[in-house]
């Protein structure tokens, strides 16, 4: 069974910063994009930033430059390190796994900006 599982998440105050980690059980160059979404009670989960296996980069435009998408092959792991935190921010993020037939999903774990 393929896992991928977050961690990172915690509460922080306006303007903070935080680093989410996904570790997945298998090499992350079995995935074609690895990612990062978030969602927020009552709304849609929406892409914050994915990372292909050859390294190319993609971010919502939302983001302004605040979040980097990194990896670490040797560890199997994904980052997102999010600065300049707002409450708007406030969302369980998810790490995502896309194969050309499967994508996979991890737990979440919940980030709270707030003062």
């Amino acid at each position: 069974q393929v896992q991928l599982v977050e961690s990172g998440g915690g509460l922080v105050q306006p303007g903070g910063s935080l680093r989410l980690s996904c570790a997945a059980s298998r090499s992350i160059f079995s995935f074609d994009i690895m990612g990062w979404y978030r969602q927020a009670p009552g709304k849609q989960r929406e892409l914050v930033a994915q990372i292909t296996s050859g390294g190319r980069r993609n971010y919502a435009d939302f983001l302004k430059g605040r979040f980097t998408i990194s990896r670490d092959n040797a560890k199997n792991t994904v980052y997102l390190q999010m600065n300049n935190l707002n409450p708007e921010d406030t969302a369980v993020y998810y790490c995502n796994g896309q194969t050309a037939a499967v994508g996979y999903w991890g737990q979440g774990t919940q980030v709270t900006v707030s003062s």
